[in-house]
């Protein structure tokens, strides 16, 4: 099963709930130990019946929720039940939120060794082989290309800045995977299964 979640932030709150849970439910344990018999009172003086039953019943509740929690907990830290592939693009910022996401998901317990960085403009070539070509070249194009291609040039520069951080933060421990910036959105089912080959079989920089 494959979730695909939400940004950092929200995708860490998720991952923390059932520690939280477990420390409310625990926290609803004690004090039900501490003040169980004026609930139960209470509760009989509503109209809740019997007060041994209803802590009986709201004890059972708990331990079930609690159970729960915990096979939840278990579930996401077990490498062969759970991975966690972080997805960014060659930007300061999504490098940055990947890095601390990385740091707390270790802290989770969950499994984390793989880190695609998507969007990436022409993955087998370095800005510099593009440079080397675009000098040679930008005398034959005209004023408007010229420009789009020193721009292409600026981000393709600063991508593989970021790239290179991304390896050097990641490389030796994590299967970091490029994959391309397309000129066309990824939708529909005969798309996708092209887009994943590059997840499948990616571009082997040591070969270019």
């Amino acid at each position: 099963v494959v979730f695909d979640t939400a940004p950092t932030g929200h995708t860490l709150r998720l991952l923390s709930f059932p520690t939280i849970l477990e420390k409310a439910l625990g926290k609803l344990m004690d004090l039900k130990d501490r003040f169980g018999g004026i609930i139960g009172q209470a509760s009989a003086m509503f109209g809740g019946g019997n007060p041994g039953q209803m802590q009986d019943m709201m004890l059972g509740r708990l331990e079930e929720t609690r159970a729960i929690i915990n096979k939840v907990n278990d579930a996401f830290q077990d490498p062969d039940l759970t991975t966690f592939v972080c997805v960014c693009i060659p930007e300061f910022l999504s490098i940055f939120e990947t890095e601390r996401l990385v740091q707390e998901l270790s802290k989770f317990g969950i499994d984390s060794h793989n880190i695609v960085v998507n969007q990436v403009l022409f993955p087998e070539k370095d800005a510099e082989e593009l440079g080397q070509w675009f000098d040679e070249n930008k005398s034959s194009l005209l004023k408007e290309a010229r420009e789009i291609c020193s721009k292409m040039m600026a981000r393709k520069r600063m991508q593989d800045k970021y790239i290179g951080q991304c390896f050097d933060l990641y490389g030796d421990d994590f299967n970091v995977t490029l994959m391309p910036l397309l000129d066309f959105e990824v939708r529909g089912v005969d798309k996708l299964k092209d887009f994943s080959e590059n997840l499948i079989d990616p571009v082997d920089l040591e070969e270019n």
